[in-house]
């Protein structure tokens, strides 16, 4: 039963060990001098805030949830890509339908001026 899990003990041992290797020559050929540009906390583009419950603007959020829905929805032409010899004509036919679909939807967000961050 133990020789089951020899092999990843063995994979755990050489990459923790090689893990602290690449650390000890990082630290022991790194110059290690500190900048305050370099230390200087940096998020989203924003510097930093000098209150934590400061409110966002709504149209951050906007662009933000319109990004999740188009990354959600390219992700979808990945495996039609792939399968596309097996789904043929109506998997062809069926995938213009969705990114007409799309397509109408983007061209409606840009012209409400939702992808505007003025």
């Amino acid at each position: 039963m133990l020789a089951n899990y020899a092999p990843i003990l063995i994979f755990l041992i050489i990459s923790g060990g090689l893990g602290l290797v690449l650390l000890l020559i990082g630290l022991a050929l790194g110059k290690g001098e500190k900048n305050p540009n370099k230390l200087a906390p940096y998020e989203c583009g924003f510097e930093a805030f000098e209150d934590s419950r400061m409110r966002f603007d709504v149209r951050y959020y906007l662009v933000a949830i319109l990004f999740i829905i188009f990354d959600l929805e390219i992700a979808f032409l990945f495996p039609w890509a792939v399968s596309l010899d097996e789904v043929g004509m109506f998997g062809l036919v069926a995938m213009g339908i969705f990114l007409a679909v799309l397509v109408v939807g983007f061209i409606y967000e840009w012209r409400k001026g939702a992808l505007e961050w003025d």
